[in-house]
């Protein structure tokens, strides 16, 4: 197990996010897709955070299953959670052996009958220190960035500052999905004229299904480019054809984005393996 800090000072990382399932059909299609990942050798896996309690206990016992295999790294968010809440949730990590946590404010769950309020902490940023306070330097911590701004943001000014003052707390950054490497590139541009070097990395999420993807880019303020939409249209009715575009759509976009520095490509693989297989095989990869 290692910390995802001291990976990146070695070079690109590669890593694969999951979420904790919640029927046994989803355990045996999640068990699946790490066995199939397993061999390319990630740098580090990634759990999921569920809203409302559904899956929170299940990420924690994904990332202590992992510890013997791999460099797992927790999510946790501080909505709906009290301060005590949190200090317990980081306790049980640190005395685990847990070394990665990505802090996220978090969302309201979906049904409101699960929301229990946003809890004490309003900011990524204050779940950020109060790890620090819990775990000292065992723990290396993320925060996400949007390349796009964050969809709450009221401007761009105001993302990136905001963003800076993150990135300067914790030790790395993961970005929302995107599709256009530019958008992530000009991101990097406007941190580094704030004087921030935090190494963030770029998060891809491969199209396999149209209605999906709109629906997930809607949700996280993201922009699914009407270049992209022009190439999947033609075979929407087809899922096959769906998917094979898709990886395509992606390869072209991590490709762009390790030949021009990329701190490392993070898979949204929604707990299946084959695109991001076949994506990861097909990057030239920075010796």
């Amino acid at each position: 197990m290692s910390r995802i800090d001291d990976l990146l000072e070695k070079g690109p990382t590669a890593s694969f996010e999951f979420f904790p399932p919640k029927t046994e059909q989803g355990e045996q299609a999640l068990r699946d897709a790490i066995q199939h990942l397993a061999w390319l050798g990630p740098s580090f896996i990634s759990v999921t955070y569920g809203a409302g309690g559904s899956t929170r206990d299940r990420t924690h016992e994904l990332v202590v299953e992992m510890l013997d295999a791999t460099t797992p790294m927790a999510h946790l968010t501080a909505y709906g959670h009290t301060r005590d809440e949190l200090v317990g949730i980081l306790t049980r990590y640190r005395d685990a052996g847990v070394q990665n946590i990505l802090c996220l404010r978090g969302d309201p769950p979906r049904d409101p009958a699960d929301d229990d309020g946003p809890g004490d902490l309003g900011h990524a940023i204050e779940l950020v220190h109060l790890a620090r306070e819990v775990g000292g330097d065992q723990f290396s911590l993320g925060v996400a960035a949007h390349p796009e701004l964050h969809p709450l943001s009221p401007d761009r000014d105001s993302d990136r500052r905001h963003l800076v003052e993150k990135l300067a707390a914790a030790d790395f950054g993961i970005t929302q999905f995107f599709f256009r490497a530019e958008d992530h590139l000009r991101m990097l541009n406007e941190l580094a004229a704030l004087g921030c070097h935090t190494p963030v990395i770029p998060g891809i999420m491969p199209v396999t299904n149209v209605s999906q993807i709109q629906r997930f880019a809607e949700l996280s303020g993201a922009a699914v480019p009407e270049q992209v939409l022009a190439r999947l249209r033609p075979v929407e009715d087809d899922p096959e054809a769906v998917r094979a575009v898709g990886v395509e759509i992606a390869t072209e976009l991590c490709q762009t984005l390790l030949d021009e520095g990329a701190a490392g490509i993070h898979y949204y693989t929604l707990n299946r393996s084959t695109a991001t297989r076949e994506i990861h095989a097909a990057l030239d990869w920075p010796s």
